[in-house]
C-alpha cells in the first residue's frame, strides 16, 4: 500500500471518530426546559434488601402547615454562594465564584440549578421518618462564613413525629467544596429507630450548556467500588431499565459527572450500601436520579444518633480529587478511583501523565497558554527520532516523484508492469514506502490523549493566555488561531510529495479546510496546541526536505 494512501486511512478514520462523537451528541433529543421552579416528584427509595435492620414501611410526607415550599436559605462561603430548600432540605443550587458561566461571562457558573432540575436530596427511610419532600424549619444562626471562621452549618429541624426528632445539618468548610450532611435523630419515644438513610443525586438528561456541538464529554452517573471499579452509566440505559452497575458495596461513591464538574456522594469505607438509579416516570420530561442507600445507627429510646456523608461538589480539579482519594490518615476522606471523573477518554494511561507534566510545567510559568506551547515543544522533541525519520521518508518520495511520474507515463496502461518499477526504484533508492506513515502511527495516540487531556482539564477553563485568547478552554472568539491552523496545514500539505493519484493529491488539499472547519469550534487550547505542533514540524520538514533535495537532484537529472 502506498504510503499516503495509509497516512489517508489514519487521518480518515481520526477524523470519522471524532466527527462520529460529536454527531451523537448532536443527535440526542432535547428535552423541555423545565419551569424555574419545578422539581420532579418521585417517592423515597428503598433498599432492595436489609442493609442491617428490618426494613419499616414506605415513608410518608410530612407537612408544615401554611410553609412556603419554594422558600430557600442562602448560605454564603470563600468559594461559593449555596441555596438549601426548606422542602427536603435539597441543596438546589451552587454558585461558584471562581468559574463564570459559559454563556455569559458576567454571571457565575452554578452546578445545581433550576433549569437542568439539577439537586442534591438526602432523606429517611422508615416509619414517618422526614424525606425530601418534607418541610424543615431552619434554627437560627450565622449564614455566611466570614472572618476568620472555618466553618458554618446550616441546621434544618423537620417536624417531631412518633417522637422522632430529625435534623438535617450542612457543614460548610472554607476552601473547600466538600461538603458534610449530618443527619441527626433523637429518639423521644419508647420504640427503637432503626432507619435507613438515601443520598441522591436528580438531573435532566441534558448536556451542560455552552458545550461545543464538535467536542463530547460524557454527563450522566457514574458509580466505583473496590470491586467493579469506575463505571459511567449512560441516561439512556437508565430510561430503558438496562443500566448496569455495581448495586452492593461496602465500600465506593456514587457521582454526576458533567463536563468540567462532578458531583458525588461519598459514604464512609466500611459501611454497606447500595446504589441505585432510575428514571423518574411522574416527571414530564426526562430526569434521572442515582442515588446510594446506607443504614443509619439503630438509635434507643433516649438516645440520639447520627450519621454523616459528605458531598463533594465542584470543579475536577486533580490536586482536590487526588486528595480525597487518599485514606483519612494522610488528610483524605479514602474516595478512591474519585480522580477518574476526569474525562481522558479511552487513553487515560497516557492523557493522565501528560495532564501531571503540563501541570508541573504551569507551577514554573503561571499560564496555561505557554504551560501548553511547552509541552508540545517537550513532545515535539521527544519524538524528534520518529519524526526526523518520517520526514525524511518523505523527502525521499519528493526527491523520487519526477522518476514516479515518468513510470506513469511509460507504464500507464500496464498496472502490473507499473507497480513493479516503482517497488524496484523504492529498492534502489532505498526507501520504505510505508517510512513516511509508521512513525505518524506510533505517535498518534499520544497526540490524541494530549488532546483529550486538554479537553477534560477545568484548570484551563477562563483561563487567559494572550492578547484576545481570555479563556482557552473557548473558542477563539476571532478565529485567528483556526486561520493559522489552517495555514500551517496549507504549507505542510505544500512540504509533502505530491501524490501521484490525482484524486489522492485533491484530497490532500481539502484536508487543511476539513480540518479548519472542524477546529473553528474547538476550544482555545485544543487549537494552540495543533498551531504549535504544526509550525514545530513545519520547521523540521523544512529543514530535512531541503537537505535531502539538495543531494537528490542531481541524481534525478541523470536518470529520468
Amino acid at each position: 500500500m502506498d504510503n499516503r494512501r495509509l497516512l489517508l486511512l489514519i487521518v480518515f478514520s481520526f477524523s470519522l471518530v471524532m466527527l462520529w462523537d460529536a454527531w451523537q451528541k448532536y443527535s440526542q433529543p432535547k428535552a423541555a426546559s423545565p419551569a424555574a421552579s419545578a422539581v420532579a416528584e418521585a417517592p423515597a427509595p428503598k433498599p432492595s434488601v436489609n442493609l442491617h435492620a428490618p426494613l419499616p414501611s414506605a415513608p410518608v410526607t410530612t407537612d408544615v402547615a401554611g410553609a412556603d415550599k419554594s422558600e430557600t436559605v442562602t448560605v454564603r462561603t470563600d468559594l461559593y454562594v449555596a441555596e438549601v430548600a426548606k422542602q427536603g432540605g435539597d441543596l438546589v443550587r451552587l454558585e461558584f465564584k471562581a468559574y463564570k458561566d459559559s454563556n455569559n461571562k458576567a454571571k457565575n457558573f452554578a452546578l445545581f440549578e433550576a433549569k437542568h432540575q439539577y439537586l442534591a436530596q438526602s432523606g429517611l427511610i422508615g416509619e414517618s421518618l422526614p424525606n425530601h419532600k418534607t418541610l424543615f424549619s431552619v434554627t437560627s444562626g450565622n449564614q455566611e462564613l466570614a472572618g476568620d471562621t472555618r466553618t458554618v452549618e446550616l441546621r434544618l429541624e423537620a417536624p417531631v413525629s412518633n417522637g422522632v426528632k430529625v435534623t438535617k445539618i450542612y457543614t460548610f468548610t472554607r476552601d473547600s467544596y466538600l461538603i458534610d450532611v449530618t443527619h441527626e435523630i433523637e429518639n423521644q419515644g419508647e420504640k427503637e429507630v432503626a432507619a435507613h438513610v438515601y443520598y441522591q443525586l436528580q438531573r435532566d438528561i441534558n448536556a451542560p450548556e455552552g458545550e461545543s456541538s464538535m467536542v463530547s464529554t460524557f454527563t450522566g452517573p457514574a458509580v466505583y467500588t473496590d470491586q467493579e471499579k469506575f463505571q459511567k452509566v449512560d441516561f439512556a440505559d437508565i430510561a430503558k431499565g438496562k443500566a448496569k452497575f455495581a448495586s452492593k458495596a461496602d465500600n465506593g461513591w456514587i457521582a454526576m459527572v458533567q463536563h468540567y464538574f462532578v458531583a458525588a456522594w461519598i459514604p464512609e469505607a466500611g459501611l454497606p450500601r447500595e446504589f441505585y438509579m432510575r428514571k423518574l416516570e411522574s416527571s414530564t420530561h426526562p430526569v434521572v436520579s442515582a442515588g446510594v442507600i446506607v443504614p443509619a445507627p439503630v438509635a434507643a429510646p433516649g438516645a440520639k444518633v447520627a450519621i454523616s456523608v459528605p458531598i463533594y461538589a465542584g470543579p475536577q480539579i486533580q490536586v482536590i480529587l487526588e486528595q480525597l482519594a487518599k485514606p483519612k490518615a494522610e488528610g483524605g476522606i479514602g474516595a478512591q478511583g474519585l480522580p477518574l471523573v476526569v474525562d481522558y477518554g479511552w487513553l487515560t494511561v497516557i492523557a493522565a501523565p501528560i495532564f501531571w507534566c503540563l501541570e508541573a510545567i504551569n507551577k514554573l510559568v503561571g499560564n496555561w497558554g505557554w504551560s501548553i506551547v511547552l509541552l508540545t515543544i517537550a513532545i515535539k522533541l521527544l519524538f524528534f527520532p520518529l519524526s526526523a525519520a518520517s520526514y525524511k521518508s518523505m523527502a525521499k518520495m519528493r526527491t523520487v516523484t519526477p522518476r514516479l511520474m515518468a513510470l506513469k507515463e511509460r507504464y500507464g496502461d500496464d498496472r502490473q508492469k507499473l507497480n513493479q518499477e516503482m517497488m524496484a526504484l523504492y529498492k534502489r533508492e532505498k526507501i520504505n514506502p510505508l517510512g513516511g506513515c509508521l512513525p505518524i502511527a506510533v505517535q498518534i495516540p499520544v497526540f490524541i490523549a494530549l488532546y483529550w487531556a486538554l479537553l477534560g482539564a477545568v484548570e484551563i477553563r477562563d483561563a487567559p493566555w494572550i492578547l484576545w485568547i481570555s479563556d482557552l478552554s473557548a473558542a477563539d472568539p476571532y478565529y485567528v488561531l483556526p486561520v493559522i491552523m489552517v495555514v500551517t496545514m496549507l504549507v505542510q500539505t505544500k512540504l509533502n510529495p505530491t501524490p501521484p493519484d490525482p484524486i489522492q493529491a485533491k484530497v490532500m488539499m481539502m484536508m487543511p479546510f476539513i480540518f479548519g472547519a472542524m477546529f473553528f469550534f474547538f476550544p482555545a487550547g485544543l487549537v494552540l496546541y495543533w498551531v504549535v505542533n504544526n509550525l514545530l514540524s513545519i520547521a523540521q520538514q523544512w529543514q530535512i526536505t531541503r537537505m535531502i533535495e539538495s543531494g537528490g537532484k542531481a541524481a534525478n537529472d541523470s536518470k529520468i
